[in-house]
């Protein structure tokens, strides 16, 4: 397409005039009507490639087609008009396609570019054929009586030469992928060439009926390999439907109706092959949208471990920072008090164990997706997280309780995210009593068997509650009224909860608030 525009026109009425002459088979009238007009296809496609600077030539190629490659005997006159008929009607039929505001794709990408160019040709090739064969009545070169018949014929003629031609030549410039060889191809082609000769070969009488056996191979082509496969095999099957014909001496009578069940084939192929093409483009942006997706999730999920771990790991950094306060004050003693400093020293170690055991399990949980569960004991649970919190707790003179019975069974969770949990809901219930300014703060973790196969673990307090306006979205992440809060707590313990195949239930009453989550027995009965 990067050769000179006269040049490239000059190919254009080289290859129209082969194909006119090539297809100049079994005409219908001695003006030169043909049951297939290929040349019609090359002219649409060279302008809808190319561009409207190329119409001038479609009045070219036809009168030097007519007049001097098939010596048609025709009047000098007839010949310039109906050039002009020929040139003028496809000419305007492409620049119409062309139009910025028609928006045609000539990549046939979607079914609307496909009917677009069917509609256009149907109309252009109708009118054309009327007026064209209107001028040859003018000058008595077909009777009146013959008029309906012929231009009923040449319009068949166009439209199969736009239907088969164009998609294929438009296919072939424009679509990068091509039809790789493979044995599935090649016995599609072996099926429509055994079609071919079943249809000329078998009872001349059935012929019309047995054409729609074209069926079969046609609408496999459009199915396993969409429009750049049918294209290419409409071509095929219609020169191989104009040889068979030829040689099998068809009735002229009968070409027609052959040409129309072939219009109905390639317009039923073409769509087909059409909507596989969409289909494939929208699994194929399916696909780009589920890896931006995967890609989302895994930033989001990086987002969740960053906020995660600073709300986790905040707590015992807290821890060491008041243990190892206490230890610098029992050094600074008169005299020392080793021992204080000893312990703690020994809890803020045992803190940054904590601390690391807290990044590894996040680590773990978001990489892996599981949790380490265990058999635990609630109690030991209960017990462990309160450990981590009696400092705090004795530093703001609130009172930590547990109610659990001495036989409650086991239960199969993770421990270390069970603590979490715990002592995330203590300290915000820490915080709300403190927030409330209550003298006598009051925190109570209980437990009880709910069922035969479960256990509810209750963390309740004498604070002022939940604020009504946050209540329904307290498990909401980043939910919070705290101004350094990450409102991250009751989201991660209801995600806890949840992984356990439990729920996390949050109320609030005049006598303060309550979170209640559930675990699994170890063995349930």
């Amino acid at each position: 397409m990067s050769h000179p525009p006269v040049l490239i026109g000059l190919a254009y009425v080289a290859s129209y005039a082969l194909l006119d002459w090539l297809s100049f088979i079994s005409p219908i009238a001695t003006v030169g009507v043909t049951p297939w007009n290929p040349a019609t296809g090359v002219s649409f496609a060279l302008v809808l490639l190319l561009g409207r600077e190329y119409v001038p030539w479609l009045f070219i190629a036809p009168l030097v087609t007519n007049a001097l490659v098939l010596d048609l005997p025709l009047p000098v006159i007839v010949h310039v008009l109906g050039a002009l008929i020929v040139g003028a009607g496809y000419g305007i039929a492409t620049s119409i396609l062309n139009m910025p505001s028609v928006a045609f794709d000539r990549t046939l990408s979607t079914k609307r570019s496909l009917v677009l160019l069917i509609a256009v040709a149907l109309v252009s090739t109708g009118a054309v054929a009327l007026t064209y064969v209107g001028l040859l009545a003018a000058f008595g070169l077909v009777p009146s009586g013959d008029f309906l018949m012929t231009a009923t014929q040449l319009w068949i003629g166009d439209m199969i030469g736009v239907t088969v031609l164009t998609p294929f030549l438009l296919i072939v410039s424009t679509r990068r992928r091509v039809l790789v060889p493979s044995f599935e191809l090649a016995a599609v082609i072996i099926v429509l060439a055994l079609t071919l000769a079943a249809v000329f070969g078998l009872s001349d009488t059935f012929r019309v009926k047995q054409f729609y056996l074209f069926f079969l191979p046609v609408m496999w082509m459009a199915v396993r390999f969409g429009l750049e496969g049918v294209a290419p095999g409409l071509v095929i099957a219609q020169i191989g439907l104009m040889t068979a014909m030829h040689y099998a001496g068809v009735n002229a009578s009968d070409i027609t109706a052959y040409q129309a069940l072939m219009i109905v084939l390639s317009l039923t192929g073409l769509t087909i092959g059409a909507v596989v093409n969409e289909q494939q483009k929208t699994q194929a942006q399916l696909r780009q949208n589920q890896e931006a997706l995967e890609r989302a999730a895994r930033l989001d999920t990086m987002g969740a471990f960053a906020a995660a771990l600073a709300h986790e790991i905040n707590q015992p950094l807290t821890a060491i920072s008041n243990y190892t306060r206490l230890a610098k004050m029992a050094v600074e003693k008169q005299p020392p008090d080793n021992e204080a400093a000893r312990e703690a020293a020994k809890n803020a170690v045992a803190q940054v164990d904590r601390a690391a055991e807290v990044v590894r399990r996040l680590r773990d949980l978001i990489r892996l997706g599981h949790n380490e569960m265990r058999v635990n004991s609630v109690t030991d649970l209960i017990r462990e997280a309160i450990s981590h919190c009696q400092l705090d707790a004795q530093a703001k003179n609130l009172t930590l309780e547990t109610r659990a019975p001495r036989m409650l069974p086991n239960v199969m969770c993770d421990g270390l995210q069970i603590q979490q949990v715990l002592i995330n809901l203590i300290r915000n219930a820490a915080e709300s009593i403190t927030s409330g300014a209550r003298p006598d703060g009051r925190i109570i973790v209980e437990a009880e068997l709910s069922g035969t196969s479960r256990v509810v673990v209750t963390v309740r307090d004498n604070g002022p509650g939940f604020d009504p306006d946050i209540l329904e979205r307290a498990l909401t992440p980043f939910t919070t009224t705290k101004e350094e809060g990450f409102g991250l707590g009751l989201a991660l313990a209801r995600s806890t909860a949840e992984s356990h195949g439990g729920q996390l239930l949050v109320e609030s009453t005049g006598g303060g608030a309550s979170v209640s989550f559930t675990l699994p027995t170890a063995n349930p009965k």
